[in-house]
């Protein structure tokens, strides 16, 4: 096929680009998808080396030099939160899991999941219940059925910290500004 005007060549450049565009062509492959457990975790470590920054610490990142022990309490109290914790579920096995509300960790989970002591206790139950149905001699199934409704919250509380996390990691934070 040959265009003989300008007008025509560029009609034609024109008609190319918009079924490029609309076909989704590019010339750079589309990113895989990540997991979402995956997604959720980076979004996690955004936000906590975000709050982190902000107190004045430095993150530590594998293959770095570990800083003075010193330092190193003082980002994991900065992390994990200090003091008694606030937040408690005792499970049928007899343990009990404990957390902070006070850490950047925390904040990090109130912001992705939008109720940290909710998202706490419900992934605590549900990532449990097969050590549930070994200590109570039922099968995981039936133990699964006793805790239906943790784990539809579960779900749901997964989607919205998806929703948050692929936002935010699909928008960068502003220059100089480390608040994601």
């Amino acid at each position: 096929m040959h265009f003989r005007t300008p007008a025509a060549r560029s009609l034609a450049a024109a008609s190319l680009v918009t079924g490029l565009v609309l076909t989704g062509c590019t010339t750079s492959p589309p990113r895989p998808a990540a997991a979402p457990d995956e997604v959720i975790k980076a979004a996690t470590r955004r936000l906590t080396d975000a709050y982190l920054t902000r107190q004045g610490l430095t993150p530590y990142r594998p293959g770095q030099s570990p800083p003075p022990a010193a330092e190193q309490q003082r980002v994991s109290d900065a992390l994990f939160g200090t003091g008694p914790a606030e937040l408690s579920v005792a499970l049928p096995t007899g343990h009990v899991v404990r957390a902070h509300t006070d850490g950047c960790l925390a904040a990090a989970q109130q912001r992705l999941y939008g109720d940290q002591p909710r998202w706490f206790r419900t992934s605590v139950i549900v990532n449990n219940l097969e050590p549930e149905a070994g200590h109570t001699h039922h099968s995981l199934a039936e133990v699964r059925d006793r805790h239906r409704a943790e784990i539809a919250d579960w779900r749901l509380l997964r989607e919205h910290a998806l929703a948050v996390a692929t936002t935010l990691l699909d928008t960068p934070p502003t220059t100089g500004d480390t608040r994601p």
